[in-house]
Parts: structure tokens; sequence; C-alpha cells
């Protein structure tokens, strides 16, 4: 709309304002808003009843549709009223509400297609209502013609830093260009990852370290680029920036460590996804390498998340640095009075009949020492495939030797202790009490 139809649609909606007929408006109106209320509830019904039946059918443009029902109905819903009612009285309401219906629809489709475009951004998720509703606000303002009256009043509100004069619509210009022009730049940063980790050839870890320096160069970029766009003198920030440099140093220096360690890592490639790594405590597959932290995810599925300082401060064993290769050992103790050769035999085919067990290097039995309670022997095996776990096959393995060592009688003993009892003892009884 041009300015002068709505300031002619502004006055002919306060004339009508001052007429009962006021109240047809007002009532077909809410009708309208009402039906498309109910129209709205039974349509997501009926697609939730299909998504159930069938949850294949779910997409994004489900999604899409499921957000703009209601200001699509009650757009529909408003034009049909507005023609009816048209023929008897004046319909200035309705025409103002067309416009903002419009604009609810197409912002809701606005922010549906940034979410899509970018999956991984919980805050656009959290803040989505506030970006809807704030869109919604200016382009009403902008309609009703009431937006130029604020700009101005948000130029009045200013204040110095040091040479710049900024004022509260300066501010706002600035960070709606920072958000549009940060946006871009991340959507050009999920191009660029995409398109690393589809290159062939380039180590995982490289491909992380160029798609997170790319992205953190785009973003500078894209702040960079936008503020002087509306006047605002980066020179007149830098204070800001001493103030930062000073946090970075003193209070924010352990965060600052664990971005840096991260980095060091994916360069280094001593630590890469898929590596079975034991830290302190902790053991698991690594997962996933952030510049901050590093997930472990155990074999019983708790992910540990390790901050990137303490891998690189602390001894980290890699079981597949080189090699996924694991040698496992188990004890077994027999008594004194069994066939060793026999038992070792036993031990060995026990490890064989294992698929996970290799068959090169082979398994091996070995007579470890001797106890006290029996002679403790130490079965030898390798597997290739430790990310799947130790306990399954060791479980297996003694439960078909004990199997065996059962059949062939072979005994496995337990603590054993022998109490003597030297010298004369006393015995009380009745005739003879002891005193």
């Amino acid at each position: 709309m041009e300015e002068n139809q709505i300031a002619e649609l502004l006055i002919d909606l306060w004339k009508d304002v001052q007429q009962p007929a006021i109240v047809w408006q007002v009532g077909a109106l809410a009708l309208c808003l009402v039906l498309a209320g109910l129209i709205t509830r039974q349509i997501k019904g009926i697609l939730r009843r299909r998504r159930e039946a069938n949850p294949s059918l779910a997409g994004a443009g489900e999604e899409g549709l499921r957000r703009v029902i209601f200001p699509l109905t009650a757009l529909a819903l408003v034009v049909v009223a507005r023609i009816i009612l048209g023929h008897w009285h004046h319909v200035n309401l309705f025409k103002l509400a067309v416009p903002l219906l419009g604009a609810m629809a197409a912002i809701r489709l606005t922010v549906h297609a940034l979410k899509r475009s970018f999956p991984r951004a919980g805050w656009l998720a959290s803040f989505e209502r506030f970006f809807a509703t704030a869109a919604w606000i200016v382009v009403a303002l902008q309609i009703i013609g009431v937006l130029p009256t604020v700009i101005d009043g948000l130029e009045q509100i200013g204040f110095t830093v040091g040479k710049a004069k900024i004022n509260l619509w300066m501010l706002l210009q600035g960070a709606l260009t920072v958000m549009v022009t940060m946006l871009v730049a991340m959507w050009a940063a999920g191009v660029l990852e995409s398109r690393l980790m589809r290159t062939e050839g380039l180590d995982s870890n490289l491909q992380l370290v160029f798609a997170r320096l790319s992205k953190a160069l785009l973003l500078v970029l894209a702040v960079t680029v936008s503020l002087p766009l509306v006047g605002i003198d980066l020179t007149a920030l830098s204070v800001f920036g001493g103030a930062l440099g000073v946090g970075l140093g003193l209070g924010l220096q352990k965060i600052a460590a664990n971005y840096v360690a991260g980095f060091i890592l994916l360069l280094d490639r001593s630590i890469r996804m898929g590596n079975l790594i034991s830290v302190g405590t902790e053991r698991g597959v690594v997962s996933q390498i952030t510049t901050r932290y590093t997930v472990l995810k155990g074999m019983t599925g708790i992910e540990s998340i390790v901050p990137n300082e303490t891998l690189i401060g602390s001894v980290v064993q890699n079981e597949t640095f080189t090699d996924p290769k694991v040698r496992i050992s188990l004890p077994i103790q027999v008594s004194y009075a069994t066939d060793l050769e026999k038992a070792m035999e036993i031990l060995v085919e026990a490890a064989h009949n294992q698929p996970r067990v290799m068959k090169d290097p082979a398994p091996g039995a070995f007579v470890e020492a001797f106890a006290d309670s029996g002679i403790n022997l130490q079965l030898g095996f390798w597997i290739r495939d430790p990310a799947e776990g130790t306990l399954g096959i060791r479980s297996a393995i003694n439960l078909e030797v004990w199997r065996r060592f059962k059949a062939e009688g072979i005994e496995i003993p337990f603590p054993q202790r022998e109490v003597r009892i030297l010298g004369d003892v006393a015995v009380s009884t009745k005739d003879n009490p002891v005193s």
C-alpha cells in the first residue's frame, strides 16, 4: 500500500469506528477468526492421524502446511466475508486485516524455511515465536502507517561513543543487518562443510578443521561487513574488543585453552573419529570432536563429554591409533593335580571356537605362576574389533572353559585353609569341669 492509500484507509476506518455499523465488521472478523481456528484444528487432526498411520509421509511439506493453515484459512474467510458484507456496509477493517494475515503467513513460512536451512541452530527454534512476533509487528506498523513515526522517535534517542554518534534506530538496523548477514554466512558455511565432508582423500580431522575455520571466518566477515553498512564505525568498538581480550586472559582462559586444544587435536590427528580411547576413568569410542570438547560413547551407551584440554594434558590410551587389534588376557587357575597340557589345550580350543578371535596371531595358553591354592594359567588372544566390547567374548570363553573343565574332571580350586591344633586340649564335662 502507498502512504496516501494508507492514510485514506485509516481515516475511513476511524469514521467506521464512530458508526454503529462497526459492530458488524468486528463481529464478522471475529467469526472468521474463530472458524479459521476450528478448521485449523480439524486439519491438524487429520494430518496427525495420517502421520501416525504412515510415518514416512511426515516431512518438511507437512510441517510448513501446519504453520500456515490458520493465517491462510483466516485470509480466505476474511476475503469472502469482505465481498459478502461489502454489499451492505463498509469493510475498511477487512481491508486492513487482509495484508496483516498475508504477512503472518509469509513470516511463518520464512521462519520455517530458516529452520529447514539451519537444522542444527537450536537458538532459532527457541526464539522462533519472538522473531515471528517482532517481524509481524513491524509489518503491521508499516501497513497502518505508524512505522515512520516510530523510526523518528528511535532516531531521537542516541548517545556518543568516541567520535561516533549512535542512536537506537541505528542499533536496531545494525542488529537486523548482522543477523541477516550471519544467517547467510551460516548457510554458506553449511554448504561448504557438506562439500568438504564429501571430499574423498581428505582426512576426517582436516575436514572438520577446514569446516570450523571457514565458519569462523565467514561469521567474522559478516559482522565486519554488516556494521559499516548501517553507519557504525568499527573503531568505536575497539574499547569493547580490549575488554573482551582482558576477559579471555583472566576469566575465560579455561574456555580459550579448550578451544586451542580442540584445534590441536584436529590438526595433529592423534585422536580421530571412531577411535577407542581411555582417559582417566573414561573409556569409549570417539563419536564427536568439537572445538571445546570431545564426546566418548562408552560400551554401556553412556556418552562422556571430555574437555579438549584434558585430552591434551593427560595420558590417553588410544587402542585404535595405528592398529585396531588388541590383545586380551584371561587368567584361570587350576589345581596342582591337573594335567596342565590338557588344560592348556582346552583353553586354546575355547578361544579358537569364538569367531571374533583372530587366527593370526593365534591364541596361546601359558603357565603364569604357582600360587597358594593352585597353578595360575593365562589365555591370551587377539581381536580386531575392540569397539564392540570385550565383556561378551570374555564371558563366552569362560563359560566354554568351565564346561570343558567340568567334563574332563579338571578342578578350578578355591582358597582353602588347614587349621591344626597343637598340644593337649582340656575338655569340660559334667563330672570333670575345667577349672
